[in-house]
């Protein structure tokens, strides 16, 4: 097949759908290719069990950027949030609880010093958040070669820092943003249970513990996209779970002219005199365009798609050791009934369920996957998404999902042999909140990073493409070379997770891939 497009995208994840929308109604000719049967990538609603929807891998919806929620109407394709507002909860063995919301706790387990201290913690890294917040939607300067226009980059994000933190601010945003949120919050906090679900926050989705440097700066990335850079779009989720967003992104994008095309998975990308030109399918099917952009992971797509042998020695070899090995599982469950969370009723089941009771647990979650083991007590997020939408399983049922964290990709015993015996362990430690879940369950999914890379196509499993940590964001993300979504390949572009800001449903990859594209690439 002969077909000219002006831009070809590999991948209807949500960044990719974003970026054809946003290309689409600038008049360009979009064609997106999605391996699977659907559109959404790895924010997608699925039924695990006959009648039973969930959101496949991403489960709460907070960091969408209200700019491409309004510029692309999403209202107008069906987006609808089934809950304005959660909280989240911090589980306590006792019921002993803490509810954790925006600007306020409260609980036993806290004193009226302490939730004095986190108004002020929280207004303070809301701060800071608002000041990141508009690098979100912005490309990144480059590092070399970098010119006048990315010398005014450069200088106008700093700039947008210092103007809204002022001196002082300033001063206190630099001594904290490289250092581990276990000490930073040392510095405020006496209760440990509210230490632990804010460090959890911190390292949710990634291979790194508290004690990590970098973990106060991935705390103030969630807060930042949470806030987004002009509006707030509060915690919550959507109706039909993650998938009604990704399927209002599809419509949306179709609105404008998008053609998308599911169940065609791309083979290689086609290269001419050193530029991509289009793509081979999965059946020899070649597909011509100047334009091609990836929502795929950049190991996949370089690695994959381009190919080793045609990039540049010393860039391959950074591609290849990008760490992008996941430590995260997600846990789906078929409830008859719903479970009996001690100190919690049904309205309070409905909100973000953390297990964190400190940061020494988290630490000691993390300590086996270096060693390729799973912790016997994991940390967890867990969601019961049917209390708020009951269109998710038939009536007086639910589904539980579950965020499972730290899980190795590399299980030294093999997941095939152990998968069964973690999920009795989750199961084991959830039943110590909700003693009556064994017997309200019924199926049970699990998802380990193994499974997430091979439905979703994430190398490693890794939610976030590569992991969030200060050699890999910003201007370095994935590497320098492909940190401003143009690659060394005239004509490849980048529009994933990969890329800068990083993971989570937020389509700002993808918006900022497609206006440095409509600005003229390099």
């Amino acid at each position: 097949m002969t077909d000219r497009y002006d831009v070809l995208i590999i991948g209807a994840g949500h960044n990719g759908l974003v970026c054809a929308a946003y290309l689409a109604k600038a008049g360009r000719n979009v064609l997106v290719l999605e391996r699977s049967g659907q559109v959404g990538g790895a924010a997608i609603t699925r039924e695990f069990a006959p009648g039973f929807k969930v959101s496949a891998c991403a489960h709460i919806l907070h960091m969408l950027q209200p700019k491409i929620d309004r510029e692309l109407s999403l209202k107008d394709h069906g987006f609808d949030l089934s809950r304005t507002q959660i909280d989240t909860i911090a589980l306590a063995e006792y019921g002993n609880h803490i509810t954790i919301r925006r600007h306020s706790i409260e609980g036993a387990q806290v004193s009226e010093a302490e939730k004095t201290a986190y108004a002020g913690f929280i207004k303070r890294m809301e701060r800071y958040a608002k000041a990141l917040a508009p690098q979100l939607l912005k490309t990144p300067p480059r590092l070399a070669n970098v010119g006048l226009r990315n010398t005014m980059k450069l200088a106008g994000m700093g700039w947008d820092i210092r103007f809204g933190l002022g001196k002082k601010g300033m001063r206190d945003f630099l001594r904290i943003v490289g250092m581990n949120i276990h000490d930073l919050l040392d510095e405020v906090f006496e209760s440990e249970a509210l230490k632990g679900a804010l460090a959890l926050d911190a390292v949710l989705g990634s291979g790194m513990e508290p004690r990590m440097p970098n973990t106060v700066l991935s705390y103030l990335y969630r807060l930042a996209c949470g806030l987004g850079s002009d509006a707030v779009l509060p915690m919550g989720g959507s109706i039909g779970g993650m998938g009604s967003v990704t399927a209002a992104l599809a419509k949306a994008a179709i609105s404008f002219g998008t053609e998308i095309r599911t169940a065609t998975p791309v083979e290689r990308i086609l290269l001419e005199s050193g530029c991509a030109v289009g793509v081979v399918l999965v059946g020899g099917e070649e597909i011509y365009a100047p334009t091609v952009i990836s929502n795929a992971d950049p190991k996949t797509t370089f690695l994959n798609l381009v190919g080793a042998r045609n990039l540049e020695a010393e860039f391959a070899h950074r591609i290849s050791n990008l760490r992008a090995s996941g430590r995260a599982a997600k846990i789906h469950m078929v409830l008859n009934g719903l479970p009996d969370f001690t100190g919690l009723d049904q309205n309070a089941m409905g909100n973000r369920l953390v297990i964190a009771p400190s940061r020494k647990y988290l630490e000691q979650a993390f300590n086996p996957s270096k060693y390729g083991e799973y912790p016997d007590h994991p940390a967890m997020e867990i969601t019961i998404p049917t209390i708020a939408d009951p269109s998710l399983a038939p009536k007086g049922k639910h589904v539980l999902s579950a965020i499972v964290q730290y899980v190795p990709y590399h299980l030294k015993a093999g997941w095939d042999a152990q998968k069964d015996a973690f999920v009795e362990r989750v199961v084991e430690v959830i039943s110590a909140y909700a003693p009556d879940i064994k017997d309200k369950m019924t199926v049970v999914e699990c998802l380990t990073p193994v499974d997430i890379e091979q439905e979703f196509g994430m190398t490693g499993g890794h939610w976030h493409h590569v992991e969030f940590a200060i050699d890999q964001l910003f201007m370095m993300r994935p590497t320098y070379g492909a940190a401003q979504y143009s690659t060394p390949i005239d004509g490849l572009f980048l529009c994933g997770a990969g890329s800068h800001p990083g993971g989570g449903v937020t389509g700002a990859a993808g918006h900022n891939a497609a206006q440095e594209i409509l600005a003229g690439g390099k």
